[in-house]
């Protein structure tokens, strides 16, 4: 039996834009999540992250892949079954102001799951689970009676948590949970997930943009570059040994709180404008950018490998 809760094949989602052009948002990534982990992905914007969590719950329909969650392929679910397996994962969205309905109240945004899935018999015991969840996410038990704006960023934040989790899920994707809010309150909503996935096993799938949080949460982390995982390893190992030159980009860019360090370390400046998911470049999709790109990184795609124990990297110069 294998301890990866989630397992995604040659996963892609292309969308047709019209005039016979196809976006390829995620081209064949492959991931494995174990059960109780947290996997961080990372990249710039427009590299496909948002788009992979969301088809990897089937929110939107693969264009090709598997995704398989205790070892049942989810794509081959329907009706009845595929509602039952909802339940079991979940999604918190990187905009709390979009992301609840300004016309329910708080009572009902959270109630709305427990209702769908039949999972309190009363009224009664709807509203003392809906007030269980708003305690266990640090808000007081009384704001149900109210809406969305009347919150802050980080209280919505926290409603939106209280609502992935009232159907009792074993896997939750973040999708930057963190973005949209004060850095102040980021730790706060950070430190909220790790209690949670400590006190009742959770596995996540943690989207960010900010890498020393995604470090902080994650246990192993994978990055993406136009809709393709280029480089994937354990937290600190990713860190302290990047191996792709996009990853060392980004972890060049991160700043240090440390002016000495700071003033003589040297930043890895990538040229050029992120390609096209449209019109992808030929062979590594990253060469346009890349300082060591050479003929061969024209003509062939590198394939992700294991180029030591637990650590993954598509580069022909890794």
């Amino acid at each position: 039996m294998s301890s990866n809760l989630i397992e995604v094949r040659n996963l892609k989602k292309f969308f047709n834009i019209g005039k016979g052009q196809t976006l390829k948002a995620v081209n064949d990534i492959n991931l494995d999540i174990k059960q109780g982990e947290t996997l961080g992905v990372v990249g710039e914007s427009g590299c496909g992250k948002s788009t992979a969590g969301r088809t990897i719950l089937r929110l939107y329909e693969p264009t090709a892949g598997s995704v398989t969650f205790g070892g049942t392929d989810i794509y081959k679910l329907s009706g009845s079954k595929m509602k039952a397996l909802r339940r079991e994962m979940q999604m918190i969205f990187q905009d709390p102001y979009a992301s609840l309905n300004p016309r329910m109240t708080i009572s009902d945004i959270i109630g709305e799951a427990l209702d769908v899935h039949k999972l309190v018999g009363s009224k009664a015991e709807r509203k003392k689970r809906v007030e269980e969840l708003l305690d266990l996410v640090g808000l007081n038990p009384d704001h149900a009676t109210r809406y969305p704006h009347e919150f802050s960023g980080g209280q919505r934040q926290r409603i939106g948590i209280a609502r992935a989790l009232a159907v009792d899920p074993k896997f939750i994707i973040c999708d930057e949970p963190i973005s949209a809010l004060d850095v102040s309150i980021q730790a706060q909503v950070v430190n909220l997930l790790q209690e949670l996935q400590d006190k009742m096993g959770l596995t996540y799938l943690f989207i960010a943009h900010d890498l020393s949080m995604v470090k902080h949460i994650s246990d192993r982390v994978a990055v993406m570059y136009l809709g393709k995982v280029v480089e994937l390893a354990e937290s600190s190992e990713l860190y302290a040994n990047p191996t792709h030159p996009y990853t060392k980009a980004l972890l060049s860019a991160i700043p240090i709180p440390d002016p000495e360090i700071e003033a003589t370390r040297e930043r890895i400046v990538l040229h050029g404008d992120l390609p096209s998911p449209v019109n992808p470049p030929s062979g590594c999709p990253f060469r346009t950018r890349c300082p060591l790109a050479s003929e061969k990184c024209v003509q062939v795609e590198p394939p992700l490998v294991e180029t030591k124990s637990g650590h993954w990297t598509a580069c022909h110069y890794a």
